[in-house]
């Protein structure tokens, strides 16, 4: 993962994911918090998502198009949670039946999606 990330970024990167304070098993409501951070430079990312396999397995791919924040959440419990939500700039290209244009009743190209990434999986930027 790291020898993908540096072939593609240069050697000044930095792996970022999600971290929880404490974990828990309930659905709760989190506001965003004050302190939002854009991550990296120049746009490109490389995300690696985690596969379903009985030992560490990740797929990952490299974007020019995303912009990368830290996000402070903060639970109705009280929790916190440092977040990573990635932006894609340029959907463009994206099927225009992506679940993202659905929900947001958007089209390809229009607006940037963003999203929240799962806790186990694993963003690298350029510093």
């Amino acid at each position: 993962m790291v020898d993908f990330a540096t072939s593609k970024l240069g050697n000044n990167v930095e792996a970022i994911t999600t971290e929880v304070k404490k974990e828990s098993n309930e659905l709760q409501h989190y506001v965003i918090g004050k302190g939002v951070k854009k991550l990296g430079n120049k746009n490109k990312t490389i995300v690696c998502h985690k596969e379903n396999y009985p030992y560490a397995i990740f797929y990952c791919h490299k974007t020019d198009t995303t912009k990368v924040y830290c996000v402070p959440l903060e639970g109705v419990d009280g929790n916190r949670v440092k977040d990573v939500a990635v932006c894609h700039t340029d959907t463009s290209q994206w099927n225009p039946k992506h679940l993202a244009f659905q929900v947001l009743k958007v089209e390809p190209g229009t607006v940037p999606i963003c999203h929240f990434v799962p806790q186990d999986h694993v963003v690298w930027v350029s510093k």
